[in-house]
């Protein structure tokens, strides 16, 4: 079979499936779904290597820790759901109502992997911070824990308006009047948050003080301070995790002073 055969062959199965709307649309569909995810690999192939090469250089070895943590990988997988959604108003007979639920489908997606990739680039920069000097005493991991729980809550209600092709106001009305239930669920967090604002703003604790706190069991050096607990490691090598709320609700004898001079 020559070229010439071939191509009136094609243009008569094309010809054909437009007497089927629904299988020329689902054949579109599938058309599109395989060149996205194909985009997909060769995006993230591209980015991935490209970054490698670029975190080489010294002055560029940073970006070697947002790899780490997947910035890229996160960002890269954008694309098969932006290629949807910028390519599915090529694909014949798809109804309005297929276009729109396949499109907002596309784009609570994309909005995943972005909330992911800044989740991920808030990692990175914790990991940065943790090589300075001041992270030697001043601990901003519950700052970014909070952060991200900020970012996941608010991305849940982007991508669930636009499931249901609502506002995202129409949502946050609703949580609006859900507040006393809200606080109640995260009142721990929201306690543990203050304390650790007061303890880290008024220098009370940080990473390597020596504490003493009879009433959880806790004698010996603070080795890590996250957003809801303190964690202690005591003279026999036995780790205590302390809420951070109690730390400012209940006393407890810090050695610092005693360990510096």
């Amino acid at each position: 079979m020559d070229i010439k055969q071939l191509w009136l062959n094609v243009q008569d199965l094309w010809g054909a499936l437009d007497e089927h709307p629904l299988l020329h649309s689902s054949l579109g569909l599938l058309v599109l779904l395989v060149v996205a995810l194909l985009l997909g690999r060769v995006a993230r192939y591209l980015i991935l290597h490209a970054v490698k090469l670029l975190g080489r250089q010294p002055p560029l070895h940073w970006l070697n820790d947002l790899r780490h943590n997947k910035v890229f990988h996160r960002l890269a997988q954008m694309t098969p759901s932006l290629v949807i959604q910028f390519g599915l108003y090529l694909v014949p007979d798809l109804s309005k109502t297929a276009t729109l639920f396949i499109g907002n489908v596309a784009l609570a997606f994309t909005i995943l992997f972005m909330t992911l990739a800044v989740s991920a680039l808030l990692n990175a920069l914790l990991d940065i911070y943790a090589r300075t000097e001041h992270a030697r005493t001043r601990s901003i991991k519950g700052y970014v824990q909070l952060a991200k729980m900020v970012l996941f809550v608010f991305a849940a209600i982007i991508i669930v308006a636009t499931l249901i092709d609502r506002s995202p106001l129409l949502l946050l009305s609703g949580l609006g009047a859900m507040s006393a239930v809200i606080l109640l669920v995260y009142k721990d967090t929201l306690l543990s948050f203050v304390a650790s604002v007061q303890l880290t703003s008024n220098d009370m604790l940080r990473v390597g003080d020596w504490i003493e706190m009879p009433q959880v069991g806790a004698d010996g050096d603070v080795v890590d301070i996250t957003l809801h607990t303190v964690k202690v490691q005591n003279f026999d090598k036995t780790i205590v995790s302390i809420p951070t709320w109690r730390l400012m609700s209940e006393s407890f004898k810090n050695w610092r002073g005693m360990q510096a001079s």
